[in-house]
C-alpha cells in the first residue's frame, strides 16, 4: 500500500530552516562552533577591556596608573589614540600615540627585518690543483653568477693520489679565485683542509 499521508514525508529544507528559526533544537551541524575567533589585533581606545591601565604619554614619560575612562580622556586631550602595548602586564601598559603612524612604522620595521633575513643557498664549485686557465675562468664565471644571486659558494680543491703534495698549487688556485671575485665577494672561510680537500667559502659583499 502506497503512503500518501504527508505526515510521513521528510521535512523539506525550508521547513528545517523554519523549525530552527522558531526556536526548535534543529539539526546539529558537525564541526561548527559558536566560540568567537581569537584576534591578534592591538587593542586601542574603547576596545581596551582593562578597568585600569598604566599610561605613558607621547614623549615616553609615565603618567601613572589610571582608570580606563581617565586614560581615554588623557589621550583625547592630546588628540591621539590610547594603544595597549603590553596587554599581559598587570595592569596593562598603554601609550598615547598616533596609532596609524605606529602601525605604519611597525610594518616598515617588519619589512626591513624580513629583507635582512634573506635566504641563501650554499653552492659548491670543485677544482683541481692543476685546473687549466680556460676551465678555471669558466668556474669563476659560475661563482660570480652564484654570488650575484646572493648565494654563498664553497670552493673545493680536490687532490687525488700524490697530488696531496701539491697543496701550494691548491692554495694558489683559491687565491686566484678570491682575487678575481673580490669586487663582489668576501672570504667567509679562509682555505683549510678537510681530509684530502682544500676548502674556501665565499659570500656576497
Amino acid at each position: 500500500m502506497e503512503r500518501s499521508d504527508r505526515a510521513h514525508r521528510l521535512p523539506g529544507r525550508a521547513e528545517v530552516l523554519n523549525f530552527r528559526i522558531s526556536g526548535g533544537a534543529g539539526i546539529a551541524l558537525k564541526g561548527r562552533t559558536n566560540r568567537p575567533r581569537k584576534s591578534d589585533r592591538t587593542n586601542i581606545n574603547k576596545y581596551i577591556r582593562a578597568k585600569e591601565v598604566r599610561v605613558i604619554d607621547p614623549d615616553g614619560a609615565q603618567i601613572g596608573i589610571l582608570p580606563i575612562s581617565q586614560a581615554l580622556d588623557a589621550a583625547a586631550e592630546f588628540g591621539l589614540d590610547l594603544v595597549e602595548i603590553s596587554p599581559n602586564a598587570t595592569p596593562p601598559v598603554c601609550k598615547i600615540m598616533d596609532y596609524g603612524r605606529y602601525k605604519y612604522e611597525l610594518t616598515k620595521k617588519r619589512q626591513e627585518a624580513k629583507k635582512k633575513q634573506s635566504t641563501f643557498q650554499l653552492k659548491e664549485i670543485k677544482v683541481r690543483p692543476k685546473t687549466g686557465e680556460h676551465d678555471l675562468q669558466v668556474k669563476i664565471g659560475h661563482i660570480k653568477k652564484f654570488i650575484g644571486k646572493r648565494d654563498k659558494v664553497k670552493v673545493t680543491v680536490i687532490f687525488r693520489g700524490r697530488e696531496i703534495t701539491l697543496s701550494k698549487l691548491g692554495n694558489d688556485v683559491l687565491e686566484r679565485i678570491a682575487e678575481d671575485t673580490a669586487d663582489i665577494a668576501v672570504i667567509e672561510q679562509p682555505p683549510k683542509f678537510e681530509g684530502r680537500t682544500l676548502v674556501m667559502v665565499l659570500s656576497p659583499k
